[in-house]
């Protein structure tokens, strides 16, 4: 049941109709919410906003769904699925309290980790919303997530990286060539994973075959994907293609998903599907998601709700299946969402704490498209801060250009910088490999060995030869 909100300043009092208004007004400025009409109309009232949202009680959330029970698979996932002995714990709270909680030195990784599932997303997307940058970062540093396949991804001091080495013609030598260079530069951990520029079943098993093929060939301790439609992928799977991971895009709503074509029951089959191939050597995590702020409104599927709680909603449907890895592709649908480097930075930081608050492995494709108002400089700012806050995982792009997608995202060296500046180091079974291959001189300072390893001398000299 839905109930009004009010906060008293000075002589005038201002007026929220429902949680779900109080939400979106508390909301950081952004593009998207004013283009949804649910930005707050001034600082001022954000500021009201905030306060009034800090006073609400955490269990209001279980009791006045954003988007009704009966019209919202999600939501119905989110209030069955709730874990009330977790949430004992922390019950007793209001969303500012939780905030001074998180903060706290008893929230210890311990601590979080046993109240995650007590936690619904729209508290986590609630609290972050009076949370200044650093709070946001601090928490998430706490939230320790991992998960497994052929490496552990996730652990803390590690930072992984998703080699893509999109082609605009699926060139296979391309395609070859942009895998030699990442993997040389120590990319490559938490999935090899191309976006096939022609999208059908044909085409994604050629690229499964190309990926297996040398991860065979070079016994890579890492994964690979072919993000295409996840029924395409149990297609794949029928075919007897060496599928590792199952891709797909989601959002926080049952009619964001219903356009992009599935629902939970899809995710459900493509997930046993892929388990009953056992391909994981030391973990059995096989989903790869990836979402974004903006989508559910650019499907007009947002239900009146800020895309930042949208987003969070994503993630029970990520956290229903147990995923290898979650993405927030955050800059990449464009300027009409999150407009320039300050929103895109805020949008990553807000992303990547709910989704470690909540418990899935969480990364994030710094990036940003051409005509947004950001430059690779707030693309280098936003990565530092993620580095800082225990991402997951990032990109790994030959030059920072995506000529497949146009967009703008984290280069091979990218990661490198990274690993340098804050001690992070790749997966460990990936970094072992590196070390075998004398690709790496000296993993732990993350330098780079001085000459071709002879592993990669003797194919790049027949392509030579060939030419």
């Amino acid at each position: 049941m839905s109930q009004s909100y009010r906060y008293m300043l000075g002589n005038q009092t201002y007026h929220f109709k429902n949680l779900a208004q109080l939400m979106a007004k508390a909301t950081p400025q952004r593009s998207g919410d004013r283009l949804a009409g649910v930005i707050a109309h001034s600082a001022e009232e954000r500021a009201v906003a905030q306060m009034t949202l800090a006073d609400v009680p955490l269990k209001n959330f279980l009791n006045e769904a954003l988007i009704p029970y009966e019209k919202d698979e999600i939501t119905r996932l989110i209030l069955d699925e709730h874990d009330i002995t977790a949430f004992a714990y922390i019950s007793h709270l209001t969303v500012g309290d939780f905030r001074n909680w998180l903060l706290s030195d008893y929230a210890t990784p311990q601590v979080l980790a046993s109240v995650r599932m007590g936690i619904t997303p729209e508290m986590a997307a609630a609290v972050s919303k009076i949370m200044r940058n650093q709070d946001l970062i601090l928490v998430a540093k706490k939230c320790h997530v991992s998960s497994a396949f052929r490496n552990t991804i996730g652990l803390p001091g590690h930072l992984s990286t998703r080699l893509q080495p999109n082609h605009p013609t699926d060139d296979v030598n391309g395609i070859a060539a942009s895998m030699l260079d990442g993997l040389l530069y120590g990319n490559g951990d938490a999935v090899i994973g191309i976006n096939p520029a022609t999208d059908n079943v044909a085409q994604a098993i050629k690229l499964m075959k190309l990926m297996d093929d040398v991860i065979q060939k070079y016994q890579i301790p890492t994964q690979s994907c072919v993000l295409t439609h996840v029924t395409n992928t149990i297609e794949c799977i029928e075919a007897g293609a060496p599928v590792d991971l199952v891709f797909q895009s989601i959002g926080g709503t049952e009619a964001t998903n219903s356009s992009f074509g599935f629902n939970l029951n899809t995710l459900a089959e493509a997930q046993d599907a892929a388990l009953s191939l056992q391909r994981g050597t030391i973990g059995s995590n096989v989903m790869y998601f990836e979402t974004g702020q903006g989508s559910a409104l650019s499907a007009n599927a947002h239900h009146g709700l800020d895309q930042q709680t949208c987003e969070s909603r994503a993630y029970a449907v990520a956290r229903k299946f147990n995923p290898l890895l979650v993405n927030t592709v955050v800059g990449f649908i464009g300027p009409e969402y999150l407009f320039d480097g300050k929103e895109i930075t805020r949008a990553g930081l807000e992303d990547h704490f709910c989704g470690k608050l909540l418990g899935i492995p969480m990364g994030c494709d710094v990036c940003y498209t051409n005509h947004a108002e950001a430059d690779q400089n707030d693309m280098d700012n936003l990565l530092t801060l993620l580095g800082v806050a225990g991402c997951s995982f990032v990109m790994g792009i030959p030059g920072s250009d995506d000529i497949m997608l146009n967009y703008q995202t984290t280069s091979f060296h990218d990661a490198l910088y990274v690993r340098r500046v804050l001690g992070s180091r790749p997966a460990p079974e990936f970094e072992q490999w590196l070390t075998k291959m004398n690709i790496m001189q000296d993993v732990s300072d993350t330098i780079l060995s001085n000459r071709l390893p002879s592993a990669f001398a003797k194919p790049l000299r027949a392509i030579q030869g060939g030419h």
